[in-house]
């Protein structure tokens, strides 16, 4: 299985067939405390439950976020053989899937829509998602893309 995945907050994994798992979440005002992005353990959750999930190994392909590079993210990946982390160049979100998503999100659920709240836009969202959730070929077509393959040669740490 193959898992692609940036600060967006969710992962397009791929085995037998392309699929999505996400886990939205409305962040608190970081200008009060909150934080912006997932916090590493969030990010180590979303990987145990995805784990659990495809009953499978996990290769992310993640680009520079500080929180994907973080001492403990990276220690928790280097104690877990089922995970296998590659990051991406600097600047290159042409090599991530997960910016093919956004653009079908942008273009669909979220298309011409002025969002009351923020639990509106969370709903929008949520519904984008479960309607690209099972679509491989949309998936597959955001991974095509990048120009990565399951066979790219390995990527180096930045």
């Amino acid at each position: 299985m193959l898992a692609w995945g940036s600060s967006d907050r969710f992962r397009i994994c791929r085995r037998e067939r392309s699929r999505l798992i996400y886990r939205p979440k409305r962040h608190t005002d970081h200008k009060s405390g909150g934080r912006k992005s997932f916090a590493w353990s969030e990010y180590r959750d979303l990987l145990i439950a995805a784990h659990q999930q495809l009953g499978g190994p996990i290769v992310l392909i993640w680009d520079n976020l500080n929180v994907h590079k973080d001492r403990r993210m990276r220690a928790f990946i280097d104690t877990h053989d089922w995970i296998t982390a590659y990051h991406l160049p600097p600047y290159t979100p042409d090599l991530n899937p997960v910016e093919g998503i956004w653009s079908v999100l942008r273009r669909t659920s979220q298309a011409n829509t002025a969002f009351t709240d923020p639990e509106h836009l969370i709903r929008r969202l949520r519904h984008g998602l479960r309607q690209i959730q099972y679509r491989s070929n949309v998936i597959d077509g955001c991974l095509a893309a990048t120009g990565l393959a399951r066979t790219t040669p390995r990527l180096k740490p930045q």
